[in-house]
């Protein structure tokens, strides 16, 4: 049998699951989509310049980057470091002039993922206080939609 995970071991009925961070996945999808970018933009280098293999090199080291900040975006420090990626992708415009437009682009998708995940994020935290709020005032009635069953689909 497969070894259980802590958060399986740990895991009890109507345990209420963790919310997640949409800002964290918002901002880890850029991320994510910005290391292909990093990487087309080595080949193209590549390619289009001198053959020279430190372009591939300095794409893969900044797709890989790009990719371990998505796990160390939840720290406070974590947001500062992809702004500074942001500005290398503005930056490798001087190599490829279509990444200013790139990096931009993509400067402005990382600044939506930050603002409007963080909004998110604090309605979610506002509907789960409104809701605890109200099973707290209402515990029969929560306590008998929990153990109803539900009735069969005609």
């Amino acid at each position: 049998m497969a070894k259980l995970t802590k958060a399986q071991r740990e895991w009890k009925p109507n345990t209420p699951k963790k919310p997640r961070s949409t800002r964290l996945m918002f901002a880890s999808v850029v991320l994510f989509l910005e290391a292909f970018v990093a990487l087309f933009l080595a080949l193209a280098l590549f390619g289009l310049k001198d053959k020279n293999p430190a372009y591939l090199i300095a794409g893969g080291v900044l797709a890989v980057v790009l990719i371990l900040t998505c796990g160390v975006i939840r720290k406070p420090w974590g947001p500062a470091l992809g702004w500074i990626l942001q500005i290398v992708l503005i930056a490798g415009g001087f190599w490829e002039p279509s990444m200013f437009v790139v990096g931009v682009l993509f400067a402005v998708a990382w600044w939506y993922a930050l603002y409007a995940g963080a909004r998110i994020d604090r309605e979610n935290a506002q509907r789960a206080r409104v809701q605890a709020q109200w099973d707290a005032a209402h515990p029969e009635e929560s306590a008998t939609e929990e153990s109803a069953p539900e009735e069969p689909a005609e």
